[in-house]
C-alpha cells in the first residue's frame, strides 16, 4: 500500500461530504470542480492543503473541500491566511472570497497581501453583485446598476480588481472564467506554481441575482470575437484571427488584419513580465476592446514568509533560543505587594514571578 504522502489522489479524494448548496446553475459549482481537478495533480500531500475565506457565496467552499479549512469573518480571510502562510510556509494556502468580501470590507487587507508577496493563492470570484445578501449592487458593480439597494442605479465607478492588484504589486495576476473550463484549470496550475501571491479574478455567473452579466464573453459567439487569450511570447490576436493589438503612443489600438490595416509581425508580442503592458491589458474594456483571459503578470520576488523566517533564523544563530518567560519580564518592571504598595524594578528578574506582578 503506498504512503498516504505518496498516493496517487484523485478528484474524489477533495470531495468532501457535505452536501453542496449553492443555487442551481450558479457558477461556483464549475470553479469548484476545476479546483478539485486541479489539486490532486499539483503533487502534494493532501494534509498540506488549507482553503481560507471569508463571507459570501464562494466562502462556503472550504466546506465542500476534503481539506484543512477556515471559514473567517467578512473580508479577513486575507489576514488568516498571511498569519497561516507566516507561521506554517510548508503548507499551501489558498483564498476564496468573493467582489464583495475582498473589494468591499476586505480591500485594505487584500492589497496588503498582494503587496507583501505572501505566498498564498486567492481566487477571486467576481460575479459583480451581493449574491449572499440578496442583491445588492458590489464594488465591481457597473454604472447604473439597478438593485435593491441601488433602485435608481448606481452611480459609483466600479473597482478594477486586475489594476487594483497590479497597483498593489502583485507579482502574479490572472483573469479566468468559470464556464472556460481548461483554461481555467491551466491558470489554477500556473497559480500555484508561482512562488509568491497569486491573485486570479474569476469571472462567475451569480444566475439568480446578476445573471448574464458575463455574456459579452461567454457567448459563443462573443468567445469567438470578443476574448482576447494572454500567451506568453505570442501577438495580441483576436477574433479568429482577424483583429489583433498595436501599441498606439501609450495605449493599445484594435487594428483588422483581414483588411491590410497591420500584419502579424506589428501586433504587441505578449509579455507576461511586463507591468505595462498588463496595466494596459487590464483597462481594456468591452466594447471597443476585447475582454483578455489569461496571465497578465507573473514574476519573482522575494516572498514574505521566507523574509520572516530568515530573520528569526538569524536572530537565533545571534541570540540564541530565548524563552516566553524572559520576553515577559524583560525591561521595567513593578510590582504590587499585598499591601497595595508597588516597588519598581528594572531589568529580566528584577520584580517578583509570582502571583500580583504587572509588567510595564
Amino acid at each position: 500500500m503506498a504512503d498516504a504522502a505518496t498516493q496517487e489522489l484523485t478528484l474524489k479524494d477533495f470531495q468532501s461530504d457535505q452536501e453542496v448548496r449553492w443555487c442551481p446553475g450558479c457558477g461556483d459549482y464549475a470553479i469548484l470542480k476545476a479546483v478539485q481537478s486541479v489539486f490532486p495533480s499539483l503533487g502534494v500531500p493532501k494534509e498540506r492543503f488549507v482553503v481560507v475565506s471569508g463571507i459570501g457565496c464562494s466562502s462556503r467552499f472550504p466546506y465542500y473541500m476534503d481539506t484543512f479549512g477556515f471559514h473567517t469573518i467578512h473580508g479577513r480571510a486575507p489576514a488568516v491566511a498571511t498569519g497561516l502562510k507566516t507561521s506554517r510556509p510548508d503548507l499551501e494556502v489558498w483564498v476564496v472570497t468573493g467582489d464583495g468580501d475582498a473589494m468591499s470590507i476586505g480591500g485594505n487587507h487584500l492589497i496588503h497581501v498582494l503587496r507583501r508577496n505572501v505566498g498564498v493563492k486567492i481566487l477571486m470570484f467576481n460575479n459583480r453583485i451581493y449574491g449572499l445578501t440578496k442583491g445588492q449592487y458590489s464594488p465591481t458593480s457597473e454604472v447604473g446598476k439597478r438593485t435593491a439597494s441601488t433602485p435608481l442605479g448606481s452611480i459609483d465607478n466600479p473597482f478594477n480588481p486586475l489594476t487594483l492588484a497590479l497597483g498593489a504589486g502583485a507579482t502574479f495576476v490572472a483573469r479566468g472564467v468559470d464556464i472556460f473550463v481548461p483554461q481555467l484549470k491551466a491558470l489554477l496550475e500556473r497559480a500555484a506554481a508561482h512562488p509568491g501571491a497569486a491573485y486570479v479574478e474569476i469571472y462567475q455567473n451569480c444566475n439568480i441575482f446578476n445573471d448574464g452579466a458575463f455574456t459579452y464573453v461567454t457567448d459563443k459567439e462573443a468567445r469567438k470575437s470578443q476574448v482576447l487569450s494572454l500567451e506568453h511570447g505570442q501577438p495580441l490576436v483576436y477574433d479568429e484571427g482577424r483583429k489583433g493589438l498595436v501599441l498606439d503612443g501609450f495605449s493599445f489600438k484594435v487594428v483588422d488584419l483581414e483588411a491590410g490595416e497591420a500584419t502579424l509581425d506589428d501586433l504587441v508580442v505578449w509579455d507576461e513580465t511586463d507591468r505595462t503592458l498588463a496595466w494596459l491589458a487590464a483597462n481594456l474594456l468591452p466594447p471597443d476592446f476585447p475582454t483578455p483571459i489569461g496571465v497578465l503578470r507573473a514574476v519573482e520576488e522575494p516572498r514574505y514568509e521566507t523574509q520572516v523566517v530568515a530573520q528569526i533564523e538569524a536572530q537565533r544563530k545571534k541570540l540564541g533560543d530565548g524563552s516566553l518567560e524572559d520576553l515577559l519580564y524583560r525591561g521595567d518592571l513593578w510590582t504590587v505587594g499585598e499591601d497595595g504598595k508597588v516597588s519598581e524594578g528594572r531589568g529580566a528578574g528584577a520584580g517578583s514571578h509570582g502571583s500580583g506582578s504587572s509588567a510595564g
